[in-house]
């Protein structure tokens, strides 16, 4: 069932992004996600990016059509949450954390609570690095004596190139695990210098998911729900996922190369 929650605040992060912070308790793990009802528009799972102990948000890029009508809701429309589901990462101090994108947004309460380890956050362009000037998360990565390597594309902030390129620089064998969150060519990407180094991973992976729950069948990756199994896998899980990286399905449940997946979720 749904409990009922209301829009406290909207911020607008980027050009395209937006979060919308709830008052309430949620019991959420780093790494679970959440099942969001909005009226008229419809439901769509989504991490909570923002946690406190009476106050909680999602992060919404506002690319489609669904995340468009989010978008354009107003401070106090009420929406429906019921969760949280799946599986969340195992806290390791001593880490690695590649982000790319929105995969910041899920990755947020995980570098809240884990210390002594780096944070490698990728994106477009420097307009698109998420809460790159938030205090709350300046002082918290201080605090836990963790530090923070930008990378952009067009080298507009940080180093100029990819997350992987900086993993495969400071990655060594005191490295406890590396957690990823992002676009699932990264996470691919990152998977593969885990294991070249022998250092675990932790990826978290999106899907269409209709009922959230392990029913419906939608978020199939090979014989894994990403609902259910996920969406938070280990490397042990991901070695047995040969379509990582290479396929996915759409809303109608149709295999498709995996770049023609997110062609699909951006419209």
């Amino acid at each position: 069932m749904h409990k009922e929650y209301t829009v406290k605040e909207i911020i607008r992060e980027t050009s395209n992004t937006q979060t919308y912070l709830f008052t309430g308790k949620i019991d959420y793990k780093p790494g679970q996600f959440i099942m969001l009802w909005f009226p008229n528009i419809g439901e769509k799972p989504f991490a909570v990016s923002h946690l406190k102990d009476n106050e909680f948000g999602i992060t919404i890029e506002c690319k489609g059509k669904f995340t468009k009508g989010i978008c354009n809701i107003k401070k106090g429309t009420k929406v429906g949450i019921r969760g949280p589901y799946g599986n969340g990462f195992k806290i390791e101090n001593n880490s690695i954390i590649v982000v790319g994108g929105l995969g910041m947004a899920p990755a947020l309460p995980l570098i809240q609570k884990i210390k002594d380890s780096t944070i490698i956050q990728g994106a477009r362009s420097k307009e698109f690095l998420l809460y790159k000037e938030d205090k709350n998360l300046i002082d918290t990565i201080a605090k836990n004596k963790n530090k923070i390597i930008y990378c952009t594309d067009d080298g507009s902030f940080g180093i100029n190139g990819f997350t992987t390129n900086v993993l495969k620089d400071i990655i060594n064998n005191k490295t406890k695990i590396v957690y990823t969150c992002g676009p699932e060519i990264m996470i691919k990407n990152v998977f593969d210098i885990c294991e070249k180094n022998k250092v675990g991973c932790q990826a978290s992976l999106e899907r269409f998911m209709k009922c959230g729950i392990g029913v419906c069948g939608s978020c199939a990756v090979n014989d894994q729900l990403v609902c259910k199994d996920g969406p938070v896998f280990s490397s042990k899980q991901i070695r047995k996922l040969t379509e990582l990286g290479k396929f996915a399905r759409l809303k109608s449940g149709k295999k498709v190369p995996i770049k023609e997946y997110y062609g699909y979720r951006s419209k």
